[in-house]
């Protein structure tokens, strides 16, 4: 953004009207706005509560008829934020404290998403806590790991939706996102697209799972991928990871992409060893009122 831009957002409840506006913006950038690319195509296909009862909001920051900027929230979750310079993420801070809108975090590149937080704790008095730090990565050339383990990869269906909800909780509470999303609304819309594949061993009990999202703009996500913590470190992740990011390969998108949890090196090397080479740096932050 250059010196120029006057920090006006424009907002809107509608997500016809905040894709029509900002679509071209975030499919200008796939990798960088696959969050914002993925969300906002769950809640075209799966309804406006798709993520949670309460109306999400969308903004766009607009200068000479041109998006440089946008948002959504889909409460309870973090406000979610593409880049930012320092006077846009002053002006985004005033518009909703001003608003008196409520937000229980921020996800972003690194720099946004601490510049946020700091600007929302000096406007509202909340304390942010940084909760945690992401690594985006994109497929380089795969590489399947050997020797593979004992087993075999099956694309999930109706009859695991118990186990795929299951391990869906225990996945989101792993990752400090548990408690908001419905389960079994996640594991139908997943096992609808065959967007889930388990690693099942020998005699057929999945031990893994390795997630993708829908294609959109050229693109697709890995996620999630979970091992029970008692099954971890067998090998079952990799090869589950290597099967789904196969059958990405096999469509028409461009680039496949994966976030790691930087506290996690075990994950972070595996993803490498697979062929995913690192893109930018992530991070969330929640917010707490009332006490420093």
């Amino acid at each position: 953004m250059d010196t120029s831009v006057t920090y006006d957002w424009r907002l809107t409840h509608d997500l016809d009207a905040f894709l029509a506006l900002a679509g071209d913006f975030l499919r200008s950038r796939p990798a960088q706005h696959t969050v914002a690319l993925t969300v906002t195509e769950g809640l075209r296909r799966g309804g406006m509560d798709r993520y949670g009862k309460d109306t999400p909001v969308f903004g766009a920051l607009e200068h000479s008829g041109e998006v440089r900027a946008a948002f959504f929230r889909t409460p309870p979750y973090p406000l979610n934020v593409t880049p930012l310079d320092e006077p846009g993420v002053r002006a985004l801070t005033a518009l909703l404290a001003d608003a008196g809108t409520e937000v229980s975090g921020v996800a972003a590149d690194t720099a946004t998403a601490g510049a946020f937080a700091e600007a929302w704790g000096r406007r509202t008095g909340a304390t942010p806590a940084l909760l945690r730090s992401d690594r985006l990565y994109r497929l380089g050339e795969l590489s399947v790991p050997e020797p593979a383990p004992p087993g075999r990869p099956r694309v999930a269906d109706a009859g695991d939706r118990d186990l795929l909800g299951r391990w869906y909780t225990e996945f989101a509470e792993a990752i400090g996102e548990g408690g908001h999303g419905d389960p079994g609304v996640w594991a139908d819309d997943r096992i609808s697209y065959g967007g889930i594949t388990l690693w099942e061993i020998p005699g057929g009990t999945p031990v893994a799972m390795a997630g993708l999202t829908r294609p959109v703009a050229g693109q697709l996500r890995v996620g999630p991928v979970y091992t029970p913590a008692h099954l971890r470190g067998r090998g079952y992740a990799g090869a589950v990871t290597a099967e789904v990011t196969r059958a990405a390969l096999a469509t028409d998108v461009r680039e496949v992409l994966l976030f790691t949890d930087l506290a996690n090196p075990t994950s972070n090397g595996l993803y490498r060893r697979i062929g995913y080479r690192p893109v930018s740096d992530f991070a969330v932050y929640g917010f707490t009122h009332g006490a420093a």
